[in-house]
């Protein structure tokens, strides 16, 4: 029996962890679950897996959380990044999953792994903003890092075995998202509306348009550097709008090796929580005869700026990668709210990161400062733009 802790458990991959936990009462048990403001699904989420502490983002979510579970319950409530933090770092847990959106997921991430915890990873924020310290952080406590990401563990199965001398490169595969046969006179008129409907993947809002910006595969080359330490030259980005090919890996001798599957978290969730076994999986196997053609081209970093951004941060190295993030962040968030035009996006990231003086071989507190500097400098930029 394991036990699990979620970070971000009433998120989309949250959500679906608790699923897959559902269905293997023999395999696994709910530690300690860590949400945001979202208090009745966590309530609901307490009593039907009966976590041993729950944490809220603040005291006023904690009151009600213990309103609505009532005296009885014996749920340790905490609140606050604290509590977040105690949360990640639960005794009794063997894993942690890390699913906090942002870069709000990186102090309990952090926290787990300070406390010996396995982690499974959806939080790519953490890597993008902070890769050496984690990896440097699990290599001496001798823990396992385990990708969540569909990409990162489909990258994650093709290398098993394989040398690492042996891998040219790797090969992520985008979907391209709602907007990728759009014109630039087309994506001046996206709506938040229109950028939620993804055409494959049910995900959280922020994820969903950064999927639709290219912003998140940029972000997921960044996370695969530091998850599979591999130098940025050799992680190229395919669009394959069908998800059936969820990523590859090129050898030295020509061969490729992909990883194939229905589009549903679920899967390379229970893989990570599961490992290096594997579950007996409800859910419809893909069916390669009635898959149709799969197709492949090369991404348009012209129409779509943000992932030529992503590279270029990730190769400056430092602080880069967290301004990056934290002006997306900033921007996405004004998107979401009406408040600039999708095509705004790129521009304000794009902005901040020219202001940047890159720090390499940042600390955590010098990640904080450059990630509170972006957001600083974003609001400025916004506030432009709305009165534009």
């Amino acid at each position: 029996m394991k036990k699990i802790t979620i970070l971000g458990s009433t998120g989309s991959i949250g959500a679906s962890a608790l699923d897959v936990i559902r269905k293997n009462p023999k395999k696994f048990r709910v530690a300690a679950l860590a949400a945001g403001r979202n208090v009745a699904l966590l309530a609901r989420q307490t009593l039907a897996f009966h976590p041993e502490a729950v944490s809220v983002q603040t005291p006023e979510d904690a009151k009600h959380l213990r309103d609505l579970l009532g005296s009885r319950n014996p749920v340790r409530i905490l609140c606050g990044e604290a509590g977040a933090q105690d949360v990640a770092a639960h005794r009794s847990a063997d894993m942690v999953l890390s699913a906090i959106s942002g870069a709000a997921g990186l102090k309990p991430t952090l926290a787990a792994i300070e406390a010996g915890k396995d982690l499974a990873l959806a939080n790519k924020e953490t890597m993008v903003i902070a890769g050496h310290l984690v990896t440097k952080k699990a290599k001496q406590k001798k823990i396992r890092v385990l990708p969540v990401d569909s990409e990162h563990s489909a990258i994650f199965q093709c290398l098993a075995g394989q040398k690492p001398k042996n891998v040219k490169r790797i090969i992520l595969t985008a979907s391209g998202g709602p907007f990728y046969s759009f014109s630039q006179a087309d994506l001046k008129k996206v709506t938040p509306a229109q950028a939620l409907r993804h055409p494959r993947w049910k995900m959280g809002a922020k994820i969903t348009v950064d999927s639709a910006s290219l912003m998140n595969k940029g972000l997921e080359v960044i996370e695969a550097k530091w998850l599979f330490g591999v130098d940025i030259s050799r992680i190229d980005v395919l669009v394959h709008p069908q998800s059936v090919v969820h990523s590859a890996i090129e050898l030295i001798d020509g061969t490729v090796l992909a990883q194939l599957g229905i589009a549903d978290m679920r899967i390379p969730i229970a893989y990570a929580l599961s490992y290096p076994d594997r579950l007996t999986n409800p859910l419809p196997a893909l069916d390669l005869a009635k898959t149709g053609n799969v197709t492949f081209c090369l991404p348009d970093t012209k129409k779509f700026p943000c992932l030529r951004l992503a590279y270029e941060a990730a190769r400056a190295g430092g602080t880069a990668p967290v301004v990056l993030n934290a002006a997306n962040e900033a921007a996405v968030a004004a998107f979401l709210e009406n408040k600039i035009c999708f095509n705004d996006l790129p521009k304000v990231i794009e902005k901040i990161l020219d202001r940047h003086s890159v720090k390499q071989n940042p600390s955590l507190e010098e990640i904080l400062h450059a990630d509170g500097e972006a957001r600083w400098e974003a609001a400025g930029i916004l506030k432009k733009l709305r009165r534009g």
